[in-house]
């Protein structure tokens, strides 16, 4: 059997529940509802961060943001309580990426969208990839997403012209001049990251959609506490309720439609049963701050925080022919299996000392097989833009231990019966929190993983008394 063409749609910032296949009934997905019909859906699917660079790290290393050493948002410096953590600034060069490997392995490379992954001695080119079409420092479009952008690695388009178009544009261009080659496409989209913005036509269609589901009466937006990081504290969290926001569902129908072209582009090549596809997300959806655009309930608080909503993604894949049709997976796997699996659906050897972290899914989406079982952690000792406070923690079947760094408080959620995490039963359950507990610092010893010390800075401040530091690894 021939190697496969990879096409691999990473979207920014989309939240657990954003897709019709996932349960929302606000915003309209329909392409990627079929790609979910024509293949596999995976129900516990995870980042490997809840914010976007460690997680790009992470799929492009096999290794999780603590082993790799990029364990915030590339630009991030936020303290708190606690003071902020040193963490790279970019992707190892020594790092043998996917498309290093897929490369070496007769692949064609292709890098589209979002990198934010270090400056333009660490951008896609220095990391295995023939072509660089968008991917530079930023981390969002910081012009917005109507032409002139002014990404340094774009080419400008005509005055108006929308980002998520002209990328899939080119990609599509890229698939009808491919050569004889298989490719590997990692088309990383810059939406659905702020700023919120989308075609005025569809943002109307959604105004009215509100109205009529008398949506645009209740109030998506409820006011919680004080954020915790110095540069928000004179700020208060914003958690929003419901899905309902125009203009972001606006973002995610415009997405979808670009993703169906995408297909659409594969059935006309003749490549539609030669191509595995597999779509996720960099982090859960942005729910509680900078304009809360969506909300990920069931799950709890969004993009930034340890909890369901910041860390579980939308996860799909489809190959027709190997893929059997409409499957569902119920298990856990993290943004470090798709390195293995990547390179086993190339039939190339595995390195499992470069993707150390990651297992292959491959069996598991063409045959049904088991995913052996194993812990899956997280490493976040940083205060983000969106409320939470530095933790860790560790997910193993359906339990998930959290540790709080500014006051070691450990919580312990059964997800199976409480994926809402609104019950701590840690202390119903001390033999399960001490053996996850002991696994999760076992593998924070390992990884070497930073662990924040207390801030001076926030006593001086906010004259609040000193606290000790936490005990170190």
């Amino acid at each position: 059997m021939a190697q496969p063409n990879i096409i691999f749609l990473l979207i920014d910032d989309l939240g657990c529940r954003d897709l019709g296949c996932f349960g929302s009934s606000f915003y309209e997905t329909p392409n990627l509802d079929r790609m979910a019909s024509e293949g596999i859906r995976f129900e516990n699917a995870y980042a490997s961060a809840p914010v976007c660079s460690p997680t790009r790290a992470s799929i492009l290393s096999g290794q999780y943001p603590a082993r790799v050493g990029v364990t915030h948002y590339i630009g991030g410096q936020d303290t708190g309580r606690l003071a902020s953590v040193p963490y790279l600034h970019y992707l190892p060069l020594e790092q043998k990426s996917i498309a290093t490997a897929l490369k070496a392995g007769g692949y064609q490379t292709w890098h589209l969208g979002k990198w934010h992954l270090g400056d333009e001695d660490f951008y896609p080119e220095q990391h295995g990839f023939d072509c660089n079409i968008g991917g530079c420092h930023a981390g969002h479009p910081n012009n917005g997403y109507f032409a002139p952008w002014k990404l340094p690695t774009l080419e400008e388009a005509p005055t108006g012209t929308y980002l998520t178009d002209h990328l899939t544009d080119q990609a599509i261009n890229l698939i009808h001049n491919r050569g004889d080659k298989p490719f590997f496409l990692n088309f990383w989209h810059y939406a659905v990251h702020t700023p919120i913005q989308a075609p005025e036509h569809l943002i109307k269609k959604y105004q009215a959609k509100a109205k009529r589901l008398q949506l645009d009466q209740v109030n998506p937006i409820i006011e919680g506490e004080p954020f915790p990081c110095l540069h928000k504290s004179d700020q208060h969290i914003t958690r929003r309720v419901l899905q309902s926001d125009p203009a972001y569902a606006a973002m995610i129908e415009n997405l979808d439609t670009n993703i169906g072209r995408l297909l659409d582009a594969l059935e006309q090549e003749g490549l539609t049963e030669d191509t595995l596809i597999v779509m996720t997300s960099d982090n859960g959806g942005l729910s509680t701050a900078e304009g809360a655009p969506t909300c990920n309930a069931p799950m709890s608080e969004g993009k930034g925080w340890a909890y369901e909503g910041g860390v579980r993604v939308c996860q799909l894949a489809r190959w027709p022919g190997r893929i059997p049709a409409g499957s569902l997976n119920h298990e856990n796997v993290t943004s470090t299996d798709l390195y293995p699996t990547f390179l086993e659906a190339a039939q190339l050897p595995l390195i499992p000392e470069q993707h150390v972290d990651g297992i292959s899914l491959l069996d598991a989406m063409t045959m049904n097989k088991a995913i052996p079982e194993r812990p899956i952690f997280w490493h976040f000792p940083h205060y983000g833009n969106q409320g939470d406070s530095p933790s860790a923690s560790v997910l193993e079947g359906e339990w998930k231990l959290i540790q709080h760094f500014e006051n070691s408080e450990l919580e312990l959620y059964n997800l199976e019966d409480d994926v809402s995490e609104a019950k701590n039963i840690a202390d119903q359950k001390p033999e399960i929190v001490n053996r996850l507990y002991h696994k999760l610092r076992t593998w924070q010893s390992e990884v070497e993983a930073k662990i924040p010390e207390a801030n001076s800075e926030w006593a001086q401040r906010l004259k609040y008394p000193k606290i000790e530091n936490n005990a170190h690894i």
